[in-house]
């Protein structure tokens, strides 16, 4: 096990060195010239030949590309150009809320789309599973946006059960206070999909010859349920996980967008408006190597799901 994880850390090496590469020249060769972005329109050709040489763009191409992974590793970005704050300072203070929102979103998605896609698929065939992937399946046409104006209007308007906006510093008043509707219309938007993708895993597995055998030998139904039927089952399941993750993140972006959450979606949302270099390297970097190591960590289940999984 060991060594498969150190393996798989030095392939990802070349991965991120390749993201690297990609953000870097992207940025400097399609992107706007920072210089003119930082001096603004009344800037002189010397102010902007002077922030030219601040920020080093007057180096060789190898000179600012060796800067740039410096502070990659080093985790050294230096201020934001629009308010000025430290890009490390902005992680450590916006990223608290961010998880606040994604991490009870993700347990929830996950949860209650396995209780209802194993439901749906044991009753396969019934009038309940016809109607519940109708609902999905209208569910999945709705636009997020319409999910977020319901959700204000009917639970905060009308029914004042929740705030529309607000934080505070203490975590345990953002989770009861001002999370849950932002968490509930987030769960409401991926739980379709979510059922209608489970269920189909848990209709694979019963469909197999050992859920027969078992059956035929008198094992009680909710034993072959959660203890072959799903065990079996999750291996897909984590690899949606895996691969949807970035997007949950992403999505926690547009919660904190649309719920005005202090969170690093909404810093990254105000510094693409205003071409806050630093900030979106920062982000999009470290978001993709985020990704590899849950592609990492995603596979290490794996064995711990299935014994028999080989790890090559």
């Amino acid at each position: 096990m060991l060594s498969y994880i150190l393996r798989r850390i030095l392939q990802m090496i070349p991965t991120l060195a390749g993201v690297i590469l990609l953000v870097f020249f992207l940025f400097k060769y399609f992107g706007d010239d920072p210089a003119e972005i930082l001096g603004g329109l009344q800037a002189s050709q010397e102010q902007i030949d002077s922030i030219r040489r601040q920020l080093g763009l007057d180096l060789p191409t190898w000179q600012q590309l060796w800067l740039f992974v410096k502070k990659v590793v080093t985790f050294n970005w230096g201020a934001s150009w629009s308010t000025k704050e430290t890009v490390s300072n902005i992680f450590a203070t916006r990223l608290p809320a961010t998880l606040t929102i994604m991490i009870p979103i993700l347990i929830l998605e996950v949860g209650l789309a396995i209780v209802a896609g194993m439901a749906v698929a044991y009753v396969r065939g019934s009038l309940t599973d016809r109607l519940v992937m109708i609902i999905s399946t209208v569910a999945l046409s709705i636009s997020f946006l319409v999910y977020v104006i319901i959700g204000q209007y009917l639970f905060a308007f009308q029914l004042g059960w929740f705030p529309v906006q607000g934080w505070t510093a203490s975590t345990w008043t953002n989770l009861l206070v001002y999370a849950p509707l932002p968490v509930m219309i987030a769960v409401l938007v991926s739980l379709a999909p979510a059922t209608r993708l489970y269920r189909s895993f848990f209709l694979d597995e019963i469909g197999h010859d050992y859920v027969r055998t078992a059956r035929a030998k008198g094992v009680p139904e909710k034993t072959i349920l959660f203890k072959h039927v799903l065990r079996n089952a999750m291996i897909p399941i984590l690899t949606n996980v895996a691969t949807q993750l970035p997007g949950v993140f992403i999505g926690s972006f547009l919660i904190e967008v649309f719920f005005s959450i202090p969170g690093l979606g909404r810093e990254v949302y105000a510094a693409v408006g205003r071409g806050d270099f630093p900030v979106i390297q920062a982000v999009t970097i470290y978001l993709a190597a985020l990704t590899m190591v849950i592609n990492l960590v995603t596979d290490v289940l794996y064995k711990f799901v299935d014994p028999r999984v080989v790890l090559k």
